[in-house]
């Protein structure tokens, strides 16, 4: 298969977003979850999640929609915090089911069957069934004119990760916490090492 620019636009719609949806890749697999100012619940997968930086320890990720409701974008712009949670084969299918478009004001929590939780000092809920989680605050958005999303930039604030899986060096074994990864919209992947190696120097 050759496609060109051209050949791409001619695409029925939904085979051209899977197609470019797989093509990058296997990608990072979490719920995010946010607070409306109005004390409404909201949480939603993504797959755009990537690391920026440790120090000082940020990550991104591309939000949609462009308007600004009771959704993850708004919330996060309303009260510039929210949590990351990994997703584990257990629940997958409730993970899954947050994409669907709820009406505004419509806590996922509670229609797909996750549990929220909370921890002092940070407003957004957590994925209670998560293993690995942590939380962000917003410090910039960056607005992409080109298909109207929206990059948005975290500090993560705090990090929650059971001892087990934090090894001498700070590595986490996300194949023993169970963490899922995705390719496309909707395949869901369980990951096996192949080899970790040492820090590359010339």
């Amino acid at each position: 298969m050759v496609l060109t620019t051209v050949d791409l636009s001619s695409l029925e719609r939904r085979y051209r977003t899977n197609l470019i949806n797989s093509i990058g890749g296997f990608k990072s697999l979490v719920l995010v979850g946010t607070k409306s100012s109005e004390g409404k619940e909201n949480l939603s997968l993504f797959s755009s999640l990537v690391h920026i930086g440790a120090d000082p320890a940020l990550c991104g990720m591309v939000v949609r929609p462009n308007t600004e409701g009771q959704n993850t974008l708004g919330n996060i712009l309303a009260t510039g915090v929210y949590t990351i949670n990994h997703v584990q084969a257990e629940f997958i299918e409730k993970a899954h089911q947050t994409s669907a478009k709820y009406p505004e004001g419509v806590s996922e929590f509670e229609a797909v069957g996750l549990t929220p939780e909370y921890v002092e000092g940070i407003a957004a809920p957590f994925v209670k069934e998560s293993i690995i989680h942590f939380a962000c605050e917003l410090v910039e958005r960056i607005p992409i004119e080109f298909n109207q999303t929206h990059f948005i930039i975290g500090k993560i604030t705090q990090v929650m990760v059971p001892d087990s899986l934090v090894g001498p060096d700070g590595f986490i074994d996300l194949e023993s916490a169970g963490t899922l990864t995705c390719s496309g919209l909707d395949s869901y992947h369980a990951t096996t090492r192949v080899i970790r190696l040492p820090y590359a120097k010339p």
